[in-house]
């Protein structure tokens, strides 16, 4: 539908609009309704601060459980800057469910723990001769 409504003419596209909206009321076709969340709300300078200590969290670690700058969180904390709706919803986020940085923290981790593992393992594997050719260690 929507690649032959791309192709049509705006003429063409108000009038397939109108005709679509006789039929709906008359009861020939029906419409799908989405319900959209209400947009996040809104934090100020002392609700991020105490939001923060609340949580123990130094603003490095904050900034990184949100995917900020450290420099941002400070800004939103001063009042110099106000945190988009995107940052507001992480934020809301994290005050309502605090459990979920923990889980996320704890996946990270595991994440992190087995790509240095991988790592070393590939290091340690082989090691140039003298002559710059790689050669397989002995198990």
């Amino acid at each position: 539908m929507s690649n032959r409504f791309e192709k049509m003419s705006v003429f063409e596209q108000m009038r397939a609009g109108l005709e679509d909206s006789i039929a709906w009321s008359k009861g020939q076709i029906s419409l799908k309704t989405t319900t959209l969340p209400a947009p996040p709300p809104k934090a100020g300078a002392a609700h991020i601060l105490a939001l923060r200590r609340r949580l123990n969290m130094s603003q490095t670690v904050f900034a990184a459980t949100i995917n900020v700058s450290p420099k941002t969180i400070q800004s939103w904390e001063q009042g110099t800057r106000v945190p988009s709706d995107a940052a507001l919803r992480l934020v809301q986020v994290v005050a309502l469910q605090p459990g979920i940085v923990e889980q996320l923290f704890a996946a990270s981790a595991g994440n992190v723990s087995r790509r240095i593992k991988l790592k070393k393992i590939s290091v340690s594997a082989t090691r140039k001769s003298a002559h710059g050719r790689k050669r397989k260690l002995p198990a």
